[in-house]
């Protein structure tokens, strides 16, 4: 798989595999050179006391760091698309200390590392005023196209997860921060296990080439029938869909993993696939099922009659996990956005959103006329909740589009500005 990734990477970026030419930016504690299902020979230019830092946002800042005393990079990697985007996103509101620590060579008291760790971090760096002045000098023009500026022999951005969940935050560096580069992301994984590989980096949308003897699969073919049969990959068709079940290694459980694939082609018999959505992620509560994919289309769609504003993020409730707080009316949605150009929304601009959901999905529409589902409410969230939101999973997992956590609600809630 390394060297499949590897060849592929070197073929379509010809200077990327450049010795010390890839930052990482990944976060698992304790782990910092064997990042949970990412085991590649890469090369780091994060030190190895950063993987010991038990805050997500103090880690990645101190990756940020380190990344930015490296002017030559080539490839820009993470281990999830959100990580690079909160990672930029603390470079929005941090660039005049970071520009200060890298003049002086020294880290910030107030960086909030431990004294131990601060200290071996603290002896890596140097002082590099010219460096700073650079940094000061782009991020004061703004930051459209930061990392070009900031980088400009970058070639790729690399990251693990590019699709489903994290299609959104890969959309929002593309337009701003990242502007010019192609992203790749060179793996498929499911089940804590290593599927399939993405031999074609240059391509928008991302194909899994599966590797037969990386794990067992195995396929229901979706819809599901009354009595259901798992199919294997020589049983495959180009063009359907099939929820996939897997064991990872001998002797473990099967694992029916939430996961719904698209078989987009072969590839010397071998079929390449596109993940579609995450069953886990649908919302229903009436037994309607909006999957994942389709409402974040929606959502869009309504976003587009909002002039003005850009979605940064966005996560949905069911009423059901609010329990007392959601009143007496019928069951709903609640979803919960953070907007850039429009702090508040009118009465009508909220209904839009439901409006379309009812175009959309003709069950959803015939319970809301029932009154059966009660009408959409929608919040609107301050600036950094969601990485909060985030630091508060501590996981290394896609972000998901759905609460299921009362502690994850409540920390949603306590942001609401409308």
């Amino acid at each position: 798989g390394s060297l499949l990734y590897l060849d592929a990477l070197g073929a379509a970026f010809p200077r990327a595999l450049a010795r010390r030419g890839t930052a990482v930016l990944h976060w698992t504690p304790g782990c910092p050179r064997a990042p949970a299902g990412w085991p590649l020979p890469t090369l780091y230019c994060t030190p190895a006391a950063a993987g010991s830092l038990p805050s997500r946002a103090a880690a990645l800042r101190v990756q940020l760091l380190f990344a930015l005393r490296q002017r030559a990079l080539h490839v820009l990697e993470a281990g999830l698309a959100a990580e690079l985007h909160d990672a930029l996103l603390a470079l929005r509101t941090e660039w005049p200390q970071l520009a200060q620590e890298l003049a002086l060579g020294r880290l910030s008291p107030q960086s909030g590392l431990p004294e131990g760790v601060r200290d071996q971090l603290q002896a890596l760096l140097t002082p590099d005023a010219a460096r700073a002045a650079e940094l000061r000098a782009e991020c004061a023009r703004g930051f459209e196209g930061i990392a070009m500026r900031l980088w400009p022999q970058l070639e790729v951005v690399v990251v693990r997860m590019a699709h489903g969940a994290e299609r959104l935050y890969c959309d929002s560096l593309r337009q701003a921060d990242c502007q010019g580069l192609p992203f790749y992301c060179p793996f498929y994984q499911a089940a804590g296990a290593l599927l399939g590989v993405n031999l074609w980096p240059a391509e928008p949308v991302p194909r899994f080439l599966l590797c037969p003897d990386w794990a067992f699969c195995e396929f229901l073919p979706c819809p599901a029938n009354k009595e259901p049969r798992t199919v294997l990959l020589d049983e495959l068709w180009e063009g359907r869909e099939y929820g996939l079940v897997v064991t990872a290694q001998p002797g473990e459980f099967r694992c029916c993993t939430g996961e719904v694939l698209r078989v987009a082609g072969f590839h010397k018999q071998c079929p390449m696939v596109e993940p579609v959505r995450r069953e886990s992620q649908t919302l229903s509560v009436r037994g309607e099922s909006i999957p994942e994919e389709q409402f974040c289309q929606s959502l869009c769609r309504a976003l587009r009659m909002w002039p003005g504003a850009r979605l940064i993020d966005y996560v949905c409730v069911e009423s059901s996990l609010l329990g007392d707080s959601s009143g007496a009316c019928a069951p709903h949605y609640e979803v919960f956005l953070e907007l850039q150009g429009l702090r508040d929304l009118s009465e009508g601009q909220r209904y839009k959103l439901d409006q379309c959901l009812q175009e959309d999905f003709p069950v959803y529409k015939s319970f809301r006329f029932k009154g059966s589902i009660g009408p959409l409410r929608l919040h609107l969230v301050g600036p950094g909740t969601f990485p909060r939101l985030r630091e508060a999973l501590g996981s290394p997992l896609p972000m998901p589009r759905v609460l299921r956590e009362e502690k994850l609600l409540r920390l949603i809630q306590g942001s609401v500005i409308s």
